[in-house]
């Protein structure tokens, strides 16, 4: 097995961020979103592919009459710089349409609903992206009468005998499945994940239906290896609709921050849990996108945990919890403790591809340019035969991110790390030659959510320090070929 968190290097542990002790009180109980519903799930292909039709349909529509206001000069004005701004179909009647089709048929076509609901303005416009929040806080519920079919499905009739309490009503609602709180026979709080019915069946369907609304009013952006992206996120799903496997991973990294003093991975409960339910001991907590007016000492804190577990799971553990939705993580202020949940996302890397890629990293903080680039050739980022403009785009992309490492406090209140970014993304998508190494979907995903919650937390973090630690302590294959 690969070392615990404490062996990462001689310097501190993940959790070692001296802090005054809390006063402060628990936050409010979880709940629902005010705007969830209780709707059946669709759980035929039948019935989901006929809420894909209806999407379709009025995706039209409504493009159609965004098109009529525009050429009778109605349509609002937008400030943003949102790169989805010009696009017809993009309109904030039909986001809400897509909110509205997502949350009801939940599943894998929500999950990319809410990737879309952690990126920053300089990719969707405010309006948009206030209204794809709803898709990240909650989707609705299912009716009880179908929760406890789900239910005496996959634990048996019997699953109540082990309770002396369970509320019927969800206190939280994903993409997935739904959260409900129950109380177990020895008194202990636990939270119980239910999948909803259909959903794992449905993922090669769901995403192939969502991909044909998509193409067909031409929405996504050109450059795109969709074929790479739709195979990742059909991978990754069949992950995450796996509550066994969900349950084996969030044991690992449980035992992996072992006596570590600030994170904490709450206990699975084995006899409650099987292929479509996991419960896990209940903590109380808030969603760290949430923590924004505590103050700099603690925002300091959360933003750097979470940064050197990103580091310590790419390359200490190479096993990686990916999804990077701010629900994912809670901070406690009364116990100061941030804890993990979710790890449905997880996944391994081989050590050939993080030797390669933490080679390149090392080569951005130290500003190395032939390095990045040569580094991302072994990578297969690049063939060696881009235009110039290819090279030098892409080579300005890794050394942006590399900023972060090479300063050591790097103030996230004052970068603008995503825009300089954005702003390079139309060149490497008209000139890119080959899709992205199929590793980096679910890694970039992970490391653009972490570094957007520091920018949301506005923290100060010594990146450089830490990735400093990493790097000295990592060992290399003797005969792994590169001398970069």
């Amino acid at each position: 097995p690969p070392p615990r968190v404490n062996s990462v290097s001689s310097g501190p542990k993940l959790g070692d961020m001296p802090i005054k002790p809390r006063t402060t009180p628990l936050p409010p109980p979880q709940k629902l979103s005010d705007r969830a519903k209780e709707r059946r799930v669709p759980a035929s292909r039948v019935s989901r592919l006929m809420s894909y039709g209806g999407l379709a349909a009025g995706l039209g529509l409504g493009a159609l009459t965004e098109v009529t206001k525009r050429s009778f000069g109605l349509k609002e004005k937008v400030t943003s710089s949102g790169i989805m701004d010009s696009s017809p179909f993009l309109t904030e009647a039909n986001a809400e349409r897509i909110v509205n089709t997502l949350c009801r048929v939940r599943g894998a076509a929500l999950k990319l609903g809410q990737m879309l609901s952690i990126q920053d303005n300089s990719f969707i416009n405010p309006q948009l992206q206030s209204i794809f929040e709803r898709v990240r806080q909650s989707a609705d519920f299912m009716p009880s009468w179908q929760m406890k079919k789900a239910l005496n499905k996959h634990l048996g009739p019997d699953w109540k005998s082990h309770l002396s309490e369970f509320d019927e009503k969800p206190f939280a609602a994903a993409s997935i499945g739904q959260v409900h709180k129950a109380r177990l026979l020895d008194g202990r709080e636990v939270a119980m994940k239910i999948q909803y019915p259909g959903v794992a069946e449905s993922i090669d369907s769901d995403i192939n239906n969502l991909m044909a609304v998509m193409n067909m009013w031409n929405i996504l952006p050109e450059g795109l290896y969709v074929k790479s992206i739709i195979a990742t996120a059909k991978r990754e799903l069949a992950w995450e609709v796996d509550y066994i496997r969900e349950a084996e991973c969030s044991k690992r990294f449980r035992e992996l921050i072992k006596g570590d003093p600030f994170l904490y991975v709450p206990e699975v409960i084995d006899e409650l849990s099987g292929k479509g339910v996991l419960t896990t001991e209940f903590i109380e907590g808030v969603p760290v996108d949430q923590c924004v007016n505590m103050d700099q000492e603690t925002r300091n804190k959360i933003a750097a945990a979470l940064l050197k577990l990103c580091l310590t799971e790419l390359f200490v553990w190479r096993f990686m919890q990916t999804d990077p939705n701010w629900a994912n993580f809670f901070y406690n202020p009364a116990t100061d403790k941030l804890i993990l949940l979710d790890f449905g996302a997880s996944r391994e890397f081989s050590k050939t591809f993080v030797q390669k890629y933490i080679r390149v990293i090392k080569a951005a903080a130290d500003r190395d340019r032939q390095k990045v680039l040569l580094g991302s050739r072994e990578l297969g980022f690049l063939t060696g035969y881009e235009t110039k403009v290819m090279e030098e785009a892409h080579c300005d992309a890794v050394e942006i991110l590399g900023e972060a490492f090479s300063d050591e406090v790097f103030d996230f209140s004052k970068q603008n790390t995503t825009a300089r970014i954005q702003n390079l993304i139309p060149v490497m998508m008209r000139h890119r030659l080959t899709p992205p190494p199929e590793e980096t979907y679910s890694l970039h995903r992970k490391m653009s959510g972490s570094f957007l919650l520091c920018t949301k937390l506005q923290a100060k973090v010594d990146c450089k320090t830490m990735f400093e630690a990493i790097w000295n302590n990592f060992e290399f294959d003797d005969n792994d070929g590169l001398n970069l």
